[in-house]
């Protein structure tokens, strides 16, 4: 059973929170799979990564460097966990096909969106029936996180 987190970005956006959640899943020893739609965001988000902290990096690497398994973060468009990944970040709208294997699941959408948000409550019903624990958040108007909703087993 996977922990999910729906993270309903307002004041901030995907570019600046993933960084973050992936620094703070780095220090805290796990690897994490992030899925995004599109090859071309996924080089967006690979871009961001090298640039995110002044003085370093945050490593990761996809399909196109290869050697997942070196890889604490893997970046793709497709179902897979190949790093051994324990944290899953799902990016614009990406679905998992399972949670298996995961401890913790981070859906991360754009509140600004009305579709974003009305797709994300679509998947947070959804997951009503696979017994997993799932938590809301929200950005404040200080864009601090807030605990707006927890449903479990």
């Amino acid at each position: 059973m996977a922990e999910i987190s729906f993270y309903h970005l307002i004041n901030s956006t995907l570019e600046e929170v993933l960084p973050v959640l992936l620094k703070k899943t780095l220090d805290a020893g796990k690897r994490a799979v992030v899925m995004a739609e599109t090859s071309e965001r996924l080089e967006t988000l690979s871009s961001i990564l090298w640039t995110a902290e002044p003085d370093s990096w945050i490593p990761h690497g996809s399909l196109k460097d290869g050697h997942p398994e070196h890889q604490p973060i893997w970046l793709t468009i497709s179902w897979e966990n190949p790093n051994q990944a324990t944290y899953l970040f799902l990016t614009d709208g990406a679905t998992a096909v399972s949670l298996e294997g995961f401890d913790r699941c981070f859906d991360l959408f754009d509140g600004n969106e009305i579709a974003s948000v009305q797709a994300a409550r679509n998947r947070w019903s959804e997951l009503k029936s696979e017994f997993h624990d799932r938590n809301y958040w929200q950005q404040n108007g200080q864009g601090k996180w807030e605990k707006k909703a927890s449903a479990g087993i």
